[in-house]
């Protein structure tokens, strides 16, 4: 028999219950992780007791009635929570996301049959073992998402349960049956209907995945739904000699290079989707002049759409807007720089620009210095400490206040002209020198 090691938590709620003389299984997400060999985050369960007799069995401990509605309670067991959900059925989706009413139900099968993938429809007990009634094991095991019966049942009963098996797919390095693809793809419209929040964090978790790169490439129709911005740039040949990929493919590929950061993946997502609207063709070849402004044109919208927070929106345009600007390899350029973005910013930023050479033709993906030795340069002004912006000068208003400047426009102007003067390396970052440029300023 299979043994999973089950968290203290969970050992404890399944015993508690069993006690209560119900029956307790852990499920879904924790079973499959667990199976894969990988450590859960967090423990689901799953019950025949309903969520009043759930709050009475664990009246000793802290209970929140999380989706009390739909059987779900958590149990706080020193401090780890525990979701216990009611065995349950669920009835007509009236609006592709949400049953109308579920029924509970007293038979583990049941609520098995009602998920959405044969992976995250098991269910274990320490003494009874793995509840394995859809073939989830072999399908783990084969590198596969299957729908839990008819894939378009159950895309039509949830339709985020499309991006779902893409981002699974995604996460695990996993391809979709056959079915499943295709229901995949017949059934896409649905996610017109999802919220843009729910549709958002699906995005993210598939571009943040070890297979992005695959299911993207495969699913361009797909991901299209909700991201049109893209479309454009499927199959979108770029005649020069810089490339040997699509638009679309390079994007992809690129990203692939990539650490899994969300900002950094979706800034490589979106940082040549304005070519095929920019691209001018001559003798030699293909062009895309201005292609990164349209680009952040395009991201700044698509971002907006799907309610990213407002620092996200910020540092991802910012990143596609200058993904293709020249840095020059000096401590002035790169202080330059550090006045307009952090450090962690234009850490992103290299490295968007190595995930995109990465992705050019072979003969063209040697890195540049750039990416080489702009880094060294980062760490050693950041380990000075040197001076970046206003608050760190070594003067200030009240100072130059003193030595005649008048309070209002002229006084920021001369603040900035002393900080400008530091961080171009003309003055150090002294007081005594930079009093006098002031006042030299001033006279």
């Amino acid at each position: 028999m299979k043994t999973i090691p089950l968290s203290k938590g969970a050992a404890f709620a399944i015993s508690r219950l069993e006690q209560h003389g119900f029956e307790c299984y852990a499920v879904g997400g924790c079973v499959r992780d667990s199976l894969l060999g990988a450590t859960p985050h967090d423990w689901d369960l799953t019950t025949n007791a309903t969520p009043d007799e759930v709050a009475a069995c664990f009246a000793d401990c802290r209970v929140i009635e999380t989706g009390k509605r739909h059987g779900t309670m958590t149990v706080l067991y020193e401090s780890e929570p525990l979701e216990i959900t009611t065995y349950r059925t669920d009835g007509i989706y009236e609006d592709n996301r949400h049953p109308k009413q579920v029924t509970f139900t007293r038979t583990l099968s049941d609520d098995l049959s009602r998920r959405d993938f044969t992976v995250n429809a098991m269910a274990y007990h320490p003494a009874r073992g793995l509840v394995d009634l859809f073939g989830g094991q072999k399908d783990l095991a084969d590198g596969v998402i299957s729908c839990v019966g008819d894939p378009a049942t159950r895309f039509h009963e949830d339709g985020l349960r499309i991006l779902r098996a893409l981002r699974f797919a995604s996460k695990l390095g996993f391809s979709l049956d056959p079915a499943t693809a295709a229901a995949v793809r017949d059934c896409r419209g649905l996610l017109d209907h999802i919220a843009r929040e729910r549709v958002r964090e699906e995005f993210v978790k598939l571009l943040c995945g070890r297979g992005a790169a695959e299911i993207l490439l495969a699913y361009p129709d797909v991901i299209g739904t909700f991201l049109p911005e893209m479309l454009p740039s499927v199959g979108f040949a770029q005649n020069t000699k810089y490339h040997c990929f699509d638009v679309y493919e390079h994007t992809v590929r690129a990203l692939s290079f990539a650490s899994p950061d969300p900002v950094l993946r979706l800034a490589l997502f979106f940082h040549d989707l304005g070519k095929p609207s920019v691209r001018t063709t001559d003798a030699d070849g293909d062009h895309f002049l201005g292609h990164a402004a349209v680009s952040a044109s395009l991201c700044a919208a698509a971002l907006e759409r799907l309610r990213f927070d407002k620092a996200t929106q910020a540092e991802v345009v910012l990143l596609v807007e200058r993904h293709d600007y020249p840095i020059a390899c000096t401590e002035k350029a790169v202080r330059r720089l550090l006045t307009k973005m952090s450090p962690e910013t234009l850490r992103r930023l290299l490295e968007l620009k190595k995930c995109d050479r990465l992705a050019h033709a072979p003969d063209f993906r040697t890195l540049s210095d750039e990416q080489t030795k702009i880094p060294a340069i980062l760490d050693e002004i950041l380990s000075r400490g040197d001076c970046l912006t206003l608050k760190t000068l070594a003067v200030d208003g009240d100072d130059l206040i003193a030595l005649g400047y008048h309070p209002g426009k002229e006084l920021g102007v001369a603040l900035q002209f002393l900080l400008d003067a530091v961080i171009d390396g003309v003055l150090p970052n002294e007081k005594e020198p930079l009093l006098q440029a002031a006042l030299k300023r001033l006279n």
